[in-house]
């Protein structure tokens, strides 16, 4: 990491205020988390869909606030039939990223926003709340054209030590490899099988993308079911810090679409490829 960042200035303004409203969705999750799961009522009321709600009741406010006009994609309001046509800017948020993570209490979930415009993600924020950690990068609407991307520590509702990130060259010795320990895929075993890997690393939600944008690992590789809300924030990341996210089947860019009419299955993602370089690839 390098580079500190300050917040300051229309951009940084714009920002800040997308960061503080992933902190308060996460402050809501929390709140949840803290609480005993075994206690809690299962179907409707259990403990992902109440923090689910909450959270992203949060964030729907805030971005009709900050963004008025512009849609928004969420993962629990497509669930309950509201699925807006996302035109040529739209936003991608799910809440929640990571149930299995939450359930567990490893801390390894986050909360997900991200811009698309004409079918990329230029904008993206991930955030850990149980991890005290946020990322995020591109450019937003009316700033600079920083397109960098940022990782820092969260005390409370303050934003500490933010540097830059970037992709990593991959080191000699072999790749770091992320694998998804609970989709870990045949065809993901035969694509890491022909590659030079030194290690594989696990981590819960989007935070797989987050450490391919940070250099924590060079590639990772998702041949099971995701949907477009689960990626966008962390793809934005991973493409600002200097990576690229691209279709398993063909090597190009990943683009994001919600056609007229569509449903949520429309919204299920190909297989893809987070990289560091796309020269990695076999």
């Amino acid at each position: 990491m390098s580079d500190a960042v300050e917040l300051t200035g229309p951009r940084g303004d714009r920002v800040k205020g997308l960061l503080n409203l992933a902190i308060a969705a996460g402050e809501e999750i929390l709140k949840i988390y803290a609480e005993d799961f075994s206690a809690m009522v299962k179907g409707d009321g259990s403990p992902v869909t109440v923090a689910d709600q909450a959270a992203e009741d949060v964030i729907l406010k805030g971005l009709e606030v900050q963004f008025p006009g512009v849609p928004v994609v969420a993962e629990e309001s497509v669930e309950a039939g509201r699925l807006p046509e996302g035109g040529d800017r739209y936003f991608l948020v799910d809440p929640l990223d990571g149930t299995k993570e939450f359930l567990k209490k490893n801390g390894e979930f986050t909360v997900n926003i991200a811009l698309i415009e004409h079918g990329a993600p230029v904008f993206g924020v991930v955030y850990a709340p149980a991890l005290n950690e946020i990322f995020w990068g591109g450019t937003l609407p009316g700033g600079d054209k920083d397109t960098g991307a940022y990782q820092a520590r969260v005390e409370g509702t303050e934003i500490l030590e933010a540097q830059k990130i970037s992709v990593r060259c991959a080191p000699d010795a072999g790749l770091s490899v992320l694998a998804s320990r609970s989709h870990l895929s045949e065809e993901t075993e035969a694509l890491i099988s022909k590659l030079n890997v030194a290690e594989k690393l696990s981590v819960g939600s989007s935070l797989k993308l987050c450490w391919v944008a940070a250099g924590r690992a060079d590639l990772y590789p998702r041949m099971a079911p995701t949907m477009q809300w689960d990626i966008a924030a962390g793809d934005a990341l991973v493409r600002a810090a200097g990576g690229r996210v691209v279709y398993a089947e063909t090597g190009q860019d990943f683009v994001y679409r919600v056609p007229q009419g569509a449903t949520k299955d429309d919204l299920r993602n190909p297989h893809f490829i987070a990289v560091s370089d796309i020269a990695l690839l076999p």
